[in-house]
């Protein structure tokens, strides 16, 4: 897969891997040897959030780091569901052509619903969760959520975003909590997979599924019982503007037995804003 002009080699100095799935080309990084760690993103990110997690975990550990359909460096085609449930299923693909085994599974946004999707089909597989910023439950009944969802996912939200590029360019900014992290040239890497009108179809459809997919997020919830018994990491940044407290207290009450790590001063990308103090505490669930 050709890297683009626009593209940071110094920023991200990993090598490009690509796996067809029926919607087209996917994306991603597999970096190192050992014990598989996967990371799997949300909304607009790509495997780019993640870059100084791998950089300094890939010594050790064997990092996986897909790109959705629709985002960084997979293609985005023009006619596509780009549902939620179509993106687990890329997952599924591309994990069971991997053929791994004693993962830990890395997610965060809709890379919760999407990534945990895989763990609740494939318990055996899955041996350490780290959730960072995210759901998966229904929350069709809760303000908070339906306000962003039929404002940013609707008529309104859509036309920002085809034409503003909306999403990548400003809630992203608002979603971080120590601003001087997001820096013009680490901004640009979010800006530019969606640089024509045409790619921005998947930073507006998962907005509007928040609401759109609930029977989806409502199977995946009546089986998280089947992660009960995987040891689990939250990191949660305290900042963030889409996942508040009231999130974090609901997978702390499911997983009762997991760690629970508080940054104070971090937004939604705790990859982005604490990149070494995320991977210390990743190997040291690995490590357990």
């Amino acid at each position: 897969m050709a890297t683009p002009s626009w593209l940071n080699i110094d920023e991200y100095p990993f090598g490009s891997h690509s796996f067809q799935v029926p919607a087209g080309q996917m994306h991603y990084l597999d970096e190192g040897r050992g014990k598989s760690i996967v990371f799997v993103h949300g909304n607009p990110s790509w495997s780019f959030q993640f870059r100084n997690v791998i950089r300094q975990l890939s010594q050790k550990y064997r990092c996986i780091a897909p790109d959705f359909i629709g985002f960084g460096l997979s293609d985005k085609p023009g006619l596509w569901t780009y549902l939620p449930r179509d993106h687990a299923e890329n997952l599924n693909l591309l994990l069971e052509s991997l053929d791994l085994s004693d993962i830990t599974l890395v997610v965060g946004d809709w890379g919760g619903p999407i990534g945990l999707s895989y763990a609740i089909n494939h318990p055996e597989k899955v041996t350490n969760i780290v959730i960072t910023n995210t759901w998966m439950w229904p929350v069709d009944q809760d303000l908070h959520f339906i306000l962003f969802s039929s404002f940013v996912g609707g008529r309104i939200g859509k036309w920002l975003i085809k034409w503003r590029n909306f999403f990548a360019q400003d809630i992203v900014r608002h979603a971080f909590g120590d601003k001087r992290r997001l820096t013009k040239e680490i901004h640009r890497h979010y800006l530019k997979p969606f640089e024509k009108k045409g790619d921005r179809t998947g930073t507006w459809v998962f907005p509007r599924e928040i609401i759109g997919s609930t029977e989806w997020l409502r199977s995946l919830w009546n089986n998280v019982k089947r992660l009960k018994s995987k040891k689990v990491l939250i990191v949660w940044g305290m900042k963030d503007i889409a996942f508040r407290e009231k999130e974090l207290n609901t997978w702390s009450l499911t997983f009762p037995n997991a760690r629970i790590v508080r940054y104070q001063d971090a937004g939604h990308f705790i990859a982005e804003e604490k990149p070494e103090e995320f991977a210390r505490e990743i190997e040291e669930l690995i490590g357990m």
